[in-house]
Formats: structure tokens, C-alpha cells, sequence
């Protein structure tokens, strides 16, 4: 394990729910997480899983507490995640269908964090394509394709190459399998651990499924009413 990539110190996400009052979503939860480990989040429903991966993600602002990533302190006096943080921090939700432009093909949608992050020169953008594709095991011509043309694993499938193609340090999954057939869902994770070993990735996977969590983090944190109730190793 490297240094630590991701910290978060007494972060706080409130909701107000009318004059003084609030849903307490997230309330004070403290963790960290090093480069190259997979810090697992489980949890029921409405635990604030979720809403700590959006309030990391820039998504929310967070009421209080620090967020640190890559040594950049952010505050709830920051305003927006600076360029590098889009750059190295990216997240894969849990229902593909409204996380992708249905009137875009796949090579819009993957085209674009290229462009914006340069990854490559614009004559070098079909290439690229091909080879996130391959990466997620998807053959070359799905970049003339439409979400609504292919099955949900599938989009699933791009959402993950999407993530990629900024070439990122730090990758959310948030509840990545839940959607998908069981037939896919070991494949989709068999996926998540090649591609953290051939490109250093930083996880943080939040999912229901205990022995899914078990099998792929390094730590698991446990959620409650928006605390973190328990905080340990995975074996």
C-alpha cells in the first residue's frame, strides 16, 4: 500500500427538512484510504454510503469536515474540484441507464473525458476507444452504438470505460453490480481486479452484498444513520 490518497475528517452532509431542522445523512465519518487499496462501505439503505461517495465526488458540498485527496484539502468553503481532481477521481454508479446520454453513441460518451483531459491528440481518440473497449472486454465496434441499443450489463460495461478513460488514481463504485444479471457480476468484479492491478488503481466499493465486499476490499467500513459504526480489516 502506498501513501493516503483519499482522507476524510468528521465529514458532515445535512439535509434541511424544514425551519431548524435536518436529515443528519452523513455525521462526522472519519476514514482514509491508501493508494492501491480497496476500502469496501456496506451498510442498509439510507445508511449515507452513497451520499459519501457524492459528497466526496464534489456532487454535494459537504456541511463540514475536510475531504483530502492527493494532498488537496477541500472545505465546505470550496467552491467546485479543480481539474485534476476530475482528472483523478471518477466514479461508476450503480443504474447505467441514467448515467449515460441515451442520443449519444458510446464513442461521444467516451470521446469526451479524452478531450477534456487530453489524453490523447484528437487523431488518436478512435484508438483509444478501442483499446478502453478492450480493457472491458467489449469488441471495437460498440463505439457506434447507443446506450438503448444494448443490454444493461453492457452499459454497465461503458459507464467502467468512461471511468477509465481520464486515466484515474481513485475510482468510486458505487453499488457497480447491483444491477446486473449474476451471470455477469463475477466477470464485472474478476474486471475490477485486473484493472486496479494493471493500472494502480484506488477503490472505494459500496455495496449490500457482504461477501462481494469480503472477497474484493482490503477494509471494510461498516454504516449506521450516517455514522460509521465500524471500521476493519476484511479478513
Amino acid at each position: 500500500m502506498g501513501k493516503e490518497l483519499l482522507i476524510a475528517k468528521d465529514l458532515k452532509q445535512y439535509f434541511p427538512i424544514g425551519k431548524d431542522r435536518f436529515v443528519r445523512a452523513v455525521d462526522g465519518v472519519n476514514f482514509s484510504i491508501n493508494e492501491g487499496e480497496v476500502m469496501g462501505l456496506v451498510g442498509e439503505s439510507g445508511s449515507g454510503k452513497s451520499t459519501i461517495a457524492y459528497t466526496v465526488m464534489g456532487m454535494y458540498r459537504q456541511t463540514d469536515g475536510e475531504i483530502i485527496f492527493n494532498g488537496q484539502t477541500i472545505t465546505n468553503k470550496t467552491k467546485g474540484r479543480s481539474k485534476d481532481f476530475r482528472r483523478d477521481a471518477q466514479i461508476v454508479f450503480q443504474d447505467p441507464g441514467s448515467s449515460l446520454n441515451p442520443y449519444q453513441d458510446v464513442r461521444q460518451i467516451l470521446s469526451l473525458p479524452l478531450r477534456v483531459h487530453n489524453v490523447v491528440s484528437k487523431d488518436g481518440i478512435d484508438d483509444k476507444i478501442r483499446e478502453i473497449l478492450q480493457m472491458v472486454e467489449l469488441p471495437p465496434d460498440f463505439m457506434y452504438k447507443t446506450p438503448n441499443s444494448i443490454g444493461g450489463g453492457e452499459r454497465q460495461l461503458v459507464s467502467i470505460a468512461r471511468a477509465l478513460c481520464s486515466n484515474p488514481k481513485f475510482i468510486i463504485l458505487d453499488e457497480p453490480t447491483s444491477s446486473l444479471d449474476v451471470s455477469i457480476q463475477a466477470q464485472v468484479i474478476n474486471m475490477f481486479e485486473d484493472l486496479q492491478e494493471s493500472m494502480n488503481l484506488t477503490y472505494l466499493f459500496i455495496a449490500h452484498d457482504l461477501s462481494v465486499v469480503k472477497h474484493i476490499s482490503n477494509r471494510i467500513g461498516v454504516m449506521y444513520l450516517g455514522r460509521m459504526v465500524e471500521l476493519a480489516d476484511s479478513y
